[in-house]
């Protein structure tokens, strides 16, 4: 007696069935779903058959999903895990196999009829168990702006760099470098016993400054997968939130689950600082220092198992390794409170006898996250081993008023430009006074978010605008002014008759 059901027993089973399948085959043709179908014309079927893919019969996951079918009679589909779980059910229960009369009075097991498939209504059916394929996505035709291949000298990162973010020079800089070091890491070998260790970068600085912006510019200049994960969500494995592994996971939808291209990505974890380690606290800490703790293998590198196509591991979903050796961690946060641990530190230095500095005198410093040391933030809650896994620290300036102006205008993708070529869409030119754009700055200022502030203040000015100027055709231009940013007149509107020749051409060929 075998212990084992295997693929064959299965078959020995279920082989009574074939005879029935082609009286019900001419039946089964009649209420297919699939369009064009029962058309005589094999060539038409073959086509359509290709662009359907199978479903799992069991657990209804698509051939996409659960892998290669496995097709019994009355064609039906079945996945290799599905098949496997029947097969291991059967070995447990310790049936004897040889005596198949008795199989139906076993407790707990029951088999498919495949008798009784026949007789079933069109839901049922095979055809109905197909699901269309996913069309493949069309060829990038444009070259990326740099080649990792190549690997572009730092200036060239920054000059790619510069067109898209204002200001941020230091910041911009150290990023070039380490970039460009990182991707020569990767191509270099070994042979020599000289390793070289990871680039991974720690970004310091106040909300609205422009952390996530410049590595989502990084990687799209880079044309390299990019994910960017929340440190907020993350929790110790065990507990109800997303596992750390789930960072590695988003890479590889990013990349497409290409693990190849996934490992000389980019992943981006934002809001760094909210997993810093609780203060008088008595309960285990499963949102902060365990998770820096559980960060570490990805930082420094390891083989990572992840689910493919899921953000948890289940048996339903394949498994992917992925080693995290080659990918460039880039962590980033606002740091709230960080500048008091720095003036309490500087202060320390020059509080005693006649030359001590007053308390308030580091009060009115706007870039004083420069000064941060990693005692400052070993001192705020992040623990010694995960900082030494992060040895490029550097802040980012906080935004000025100019730098604000500057940001409404000059990058590739500005505010400005934005609304100008929604306007132009309509044949109208929109333009604005640099007075005008110097009071968004000043308001935008006042928010202290940064430059997020600065859309939220044109959205709100030019909602009327873009809601009035369809009603009209006649209107050409329209010129957004001080006073009406300030809400102490309106916009100036001028009708397409009174417009110059080089105003309608700017307008026409925006």
């Amino acid at each position: 007696m075998n212990d084992k059901f295997d693929d064959t027993d299965f078959r020995e089973v279920i082989g009574d069935s074939k005879e029935e399948e082609s009286d019900t085959e001419s039946e089964h043709t009649e209420l297919e779903e699939i369009p064009g179908a029962g058309t005589g014309e094999n060539t038409d079927n073959v086509n359509l058959e290709n662009e359907y893919e199978d479903i799992c019969y069991i657990c209804h996951r698509p051939e996409s999903k659960a892998g290669k079918m496995i097709k019994i009679p009355n064609d039906i589909c079945i996945c290799a895990d599905c098949m496997q779980k029947t097969f291991d059910s059967m070995n447990h229960a310790g049936f004897p196999l040889g005596d198949m009369g008795n199989f139906g009075n076993m407790p707990n097991i029951s088999m498919i009829n495949l008798s009784d498939l026949q007789n079933m209504g069109i839901n049922m059916m095979p055809r109905s168990q197909k699901l269309k394929k996913k069309k493949a996505k069309e060829e990038k035709k444009e070259k990326p702006v740099l080649d990792i291949k190549s690997i572009p000298a730092p200036h060239k990162i920054k000059a790619s760099l510069d067109e898209y973010v204002v200001g941020q020079e230091y910041a911009k800089k150290v990023m070039s470098v380490a970039v460009y070091n990182h991707y020569k890491r990767v191509r270099s070998d070994n042979l020599d016993g000289v390793e070289i260790e990871k680039s991974n970068m720690l970004m310091i600085g106040p909300t609205g400054s422009g952390k996530t912006y410049m590595v989502k510019t990084l990687a799209k200049l880079l044309d390299v997968p990019l994910a960017i994960a929340d440190a907020t969500s993350l929790t110790e494995a065990g507990y109800i939130g997303d596992d750390i592994e789930s960072v590695v996971s988003k890479l590889l939808a990013a990349a497409d689950n290409d693990v190849e291209k996934a490992e000389h990505g980019i992943i981006f974890i934002d809001e760094i600082d909210k997993i810093a380690k609780k203060k008088n606290t008595n309960q285990r800490d499963v949102s902060g220092e365990s998770v820096q703790q559980g960060m570490l293998k990805l930082l420094e590198g390891a083989e990572i198992e992840v689910p493919v196509g899921a953000n948890s591991k289940n048996a339903m979903v394949p498994l992917a390794t992925v080693n995290t050796g080659n990918i460039l961690f880039i962590c980033g946060g606002a740091f709230p409170d960080l500048e008091e641990i720095i003036k309490e530190r500087l202060n320390k230095k020059s509080s005693m006898g006649f030359h001590a500095d007053l308390k308030d005198k580091y009060d009115k410093e706007e870039n004083l996250l420069h000064r941060a040391e990693v005692e400052d933030i070993r001192k705020y809650g992040m623990i010694p081993e995960f900082l030494g896994r992060l040895p490029i620290i550097f802040a980012l300036d906080a935004l000025t008023e100019d730098m604000l102006v500057r940001i409404l205008t000059e990058p590739k993708n500005a505010i400005v430009r934005q609304y100008q070529k929604l306007l132009a869409m309509d044949e109208v030119k929109l333009d604005f006074e640099e007075e005008a754009l110097q009071s968004i700055a000043e308001k935008a200022k006042k928010k202290e978010v940064g430059a997020r502030a600065l859309r939220a203040i044109i959205e709100e000015f030019m909602l009327d605008i873009m809601y009035e100027i369809p009603k009209d055709d006649n209107i050409g231009m329209v010129t957004i002014t001080r006073d009406y940013i300030e809400n102490k007149g309106g916009p100036v509107i001028r009708m397409r008759g009174c417009l110059t020749l080089e105003d309608k051409s700017e307008a026409a060929m925006a």
